[in-house]
């Protein structure tokens, strides 16, 4: 199985990582259209590195595209790629707003191509037995599930970068950025949106984004939710899920089982070692463990003609939640569900 990234950012690393410990799997070719980015990447991978689209999407032998852009520009090549037969595994967000998300996923359908989108946190084995928890009801009736991702990024974080903090390739700030992984964890486990209110802030940083955002979710189950998601709050701590029933609750922080408290039950939690790591602080101390996980099964989904664990529709929820934060930070009103970037 034959893949090709399109990207030579940082989080190419981890793919490469991830790809070289799947036997059958092999990274093939990289694309970046800038010259000198190319020619640093070559070296650094030491395999094929395309500056024109098309001739690497041409390669007879590519069967996967892994789309590493910044996040406002991955349905561009993504369209071709999938045009050209290509199934797609894309960096979460899909994209940075809801009419460029359908646009993809759309895309992707009439060519019949598989398209799964990184949250590479749903594969920690922790989280994976909370989320068995609450869809067995361990918990009872579910009452309220929080994020919340209090993290912290100097100045240079983004006084060096190019697009991270801008609308067009970043969407906004710390909520589409930052806090989107644990948004997914969140709607993975309380289920579809009623209404959501939410606020956001540029705080420290002279970006077009938020760097500060709380938002109060209501759930279609009539649980409560809370969100924060920022890279202004020093010196940055683990991001959090918090889970409410009737019968009990849980804790999840950075990955690991931290508080498991069920009636009548006595069981303890013994957190796991391998969840991945947390970008409190720091947003390449992450390791590549989850994203071979998650490009095991996405491999395995092809070959066995299944549904991705995080397909195109799956993804676009956290997307859908977090615009319509913003919107309703504008607006300062409550914002019913489903929400559309033309409401």
């Amino acid at each position: 199985m034959n893949i090709g990234i399109i990207g030579t950012g940082s989080i190419v690393g981890k793919h490469a990582q991830a790809i070289a410990e799947i036997e059958g799997a092999e990274l093939v070719a990289l694309y970046n259209p800038n010259p000198e980015s190319a020619a640093k990447a070559k070296a650094q991978f030491g395999i094929s590195v395309f500056s024109d689209l098309n001739e690497f999407l041409s390669l007879p032998e590519l069967a996967i595209v892994c789309v590493c852009t910044p996040s406002g520009m991955h349905l561009e090549p993504a369209l071709a790629a999938a045009k050209a037969g290509k199934h797609l595994m894309i960096e979460k967000p899909i994209e940075i707003n809801l009419d460029r998300t359908d646009q993809l996923i759309a895309c992707c359908e009439e060519n019949r191509v598989k398209l799964a989108v990184i949250f590479q946190n749903r594969f920690t084995e922790d989280y994976q037995k909370l989320k068995k928890a609450v869809s067995d009801g361990v918990f009872g009736r579910l009452l309220m599930g929080n994020a919340y991702v209090n993290w912290f990024r100097d100045s240079a974080y983004y006084s060096t970068s190019n697009w991270k903090g801008t609308l067009k390739a970043d969407g906004g700030g710390a909520l589409i950025n930052q806090g989107i992984h644990t948004i997914d964890l969140l709607l993975d486990l309380m289920g579809e949106v009623k209404s959501v209110f939410g606020q956001v802030q540029t705080t420290l940083y002279p970006i077009e984004g938020e760097d500060l955002g709380a938002a109060i979710v209501n759930f279609k189950n009539g649980a409560l939710g809370n969100i924060t998601s920022a890279t202004a709050l020093y010196p940055g701590y683990s991001e959090r899920i918090e889970i409410f029933g009737t019968e009990g609750s849980a804790i999840l922080e950075a990955g690991k089982l931290t508080q498991w408290n069920v009636k009548g039950s006595f069981e303890s939690v013994k957190p796991t070692e391998n969840a991945g790591g947390s970008g409190a602080s720091d947003p390449t101390a992450i390791g590549h463990q989850l994203h071979l996980e998650q490009w095991r099964l996405f491999i395995n989904a092809i070959k066995e003609n299944l549904n991705p664990v995080v397909d195109g529709k799956t993804a676009r929820k956290s997307v859908e939640l977090i615009r319509a934060i913003y919107f309703s930070s504008k607006e300062g009103k409550l914002i019913e569900f489903p929400f559309s970037d033309k409401t």
